[in-house]
């Protein structure tokens, strides 16, 4: 379940609505709903295709999780969490990567660059097809990570390109639409595969993805970035921008809450196998449970979008992350009460609520983050994302290396991050020098330096 997606796309579309109108007109002169001069296929297929290319990553760890325990034993781990790095791993190379693609796709236009990402995300799958240890399975998935980022950071840059004003939002909430549907999917698809294949099948499936994405892709879609419009490669610029993420209070405060919620997703993520297959033997029926959960997310997604402009980001966050951190320290008491193994319906009641707040959380937390960044907003929700991403990374793993059998271990995780989390936003908005309305709706920047 890829939720950091959902934190790039949301700081995307939020912009610049910090800055005066003046301002935007400057920055966005006469641009008109949809470019012209792009051309390219259908708008029906282009949102098919970039929603493909996004989901590479929550079909390359969705799809796995039915698989750890087997992949585990196979390739002689010793300690189960440890097949948790599978996960993790993945996660740490697209951090790492997605700081980079942006400005490369910057310079050497989107299609050059997606075909590096492609490129590398197959490398990566046929080693994993072929990996005999789990040293090698880990350098697989880090290339798996890294290869993703390219697909997924540099098609919503494609999207800002071909499309502007109200046609950009529409093909954003259309992509996110099919975008919510894998993660509720993919364990399915992999425990099929396991029923009849060996688990390596799994990583020829996101070989083949990757494969088809190459071809559609490059017979059908055309580059939407013009040679003018293109930027010298700077790291520099990189870090300017986390510079000022960092020295902003207001971005790097919602940047750090939302690292921590993450965090705790995260560790769910990591112990779900174990949780539902082991803990609470769900056996086949675990893709069940988890596309439920999933489902629970996409739909605070599509409510939030539609909640957003009534009652604004900064209510919708604090109803969202109060009701979370309450509902989690409820949950550390019943937890104990039941010696860390409460009956599966109310852990599943628990964490579906739990989780819709956590889906009203992200879009809003990083447009939050985005707002006082307007000027440079691509490259910083990029850096945005990638230092919620590595926050996360630390205390995701932490929860999930603890599972010892019983749901104490993320029930303590989900409490304490949430209420942290809590805390981090009140800190953030009491040094707020500035109240912008948050439920305004604003145009995107010129052009997407992600």
């Amino acid at each position: 379940m890829d939720l950091s997606c959902v934190r790039v796309i949301s700081a995307l579309r939020s912009g610049s609505s910090n800055r005066p109108q003046s301002q935007r007109r400057k920055v966005l002169p006469s641009l008109p709903d949809v470019l012209p001069s792009k051309p390219g296929p259908s708008k029906r297929e282009f949102v098919a295709l970039v929603a493909l290319m996004i989901s590479v990553v929550a079909m390359s760890i969705d799809t796995m999780l039915p698989a750890l325990g087997q992949l585990g034993r196979d390739l002689g781990v010793e300690h189960a969490n440890d097949t948790q790095l599978v996960i993790t791993v993945l996660f740490l190379g697209l951090a790492a990567a997605q700081l980079v693609f942006g400005p490369v796709s910057d310079n050497i236009g989107r299609r050059k660059a997606i075909f590096l990402g492609l490129a590398l995300f197959i490398v990566g799958s046929a080693l994993a097809v072929v990996a005999t240890s789990f040293t090698v399975m880990l350098v697989a998935r880090f290339l798996q990570g890294v290869g993703a980022a390219g697909p997924r950071i540099v098609a919503v840059a494609m999207v800002r390109d071909r499309f502007g004003g109200r046609a950009m939002a529409q093909v954003m909430s259309l992509i996110m639409t099919v975008f919510i549907l894998v993660p509720a999917l993919a364990p399915a698809i992999g425990q099929g595969l396991l029923l009849v294949a060996h688990w390596r099948f799994i990583f020829v499936l996101l070989l083949v993805q990757a494969v088809v994405i190459w071809v559609w892709f490059g017979l059908r879609q055309p580059e939407t970035l013009a040679p003018a419009s293109r930027l010298p490669f700077s790291l520099r610029r990189v870090a300017r921008a986390m510079g000022e993420t960092v020295r902003t209070r207001v971005s790097i405060g919602y940047t750090i809450a939302s690292g921590l919620v993450f965090g705790a997703f995260l560790g769910y993520l990591n112990s779900a196998q174990q949780i539902f297959q082991d803990q609470y033997d769900v056996g086949s029926a675990f893709p069940f449970y988890f596309g439920v959960l999933a489902l629970a997310v996409g739909g605070a997604t599509v409510l939030n979008s539609r909640l957003v402009m009534r009652f604004g980001m900064q209510r919708l966050a604090r109803a969202g992350v109060t009701s979370a951190a309450a509902l989690s320290v409820g949950f550390v008491g019943l937890s104990f009460a039941h010696a860390g193994n409460p009956p599966l319906w109310m852990l599943m009641a628990y964490l579906g609520v739990d989780f819709f707040c956590i889906g009203i959380l992200f879009g809003n937390f990083n447009a939050m983050a985005m707002e006082p960044l307007g000027h440079i907003a691509g490259t910083a929700a990029a850096v945005i994302s990638s230092l919620a991403t590595l926050i996360s990374l630390t205390l995701g793993a932490l929860i999930g290396r603890a599972f010892d059998g019983t749901v104490m271990p993320l029930a303590y995780g989900f409490a304490g991050l949430l209420v942290t989390s809590a805390g981090v936003m009140l800190w953030t908005e009491s040094g707020a020098t500035q109240r912008p309305n948050h439920g305004e709706e604003t145009p995107a920047p010129e052009s997407v330096r992600s």
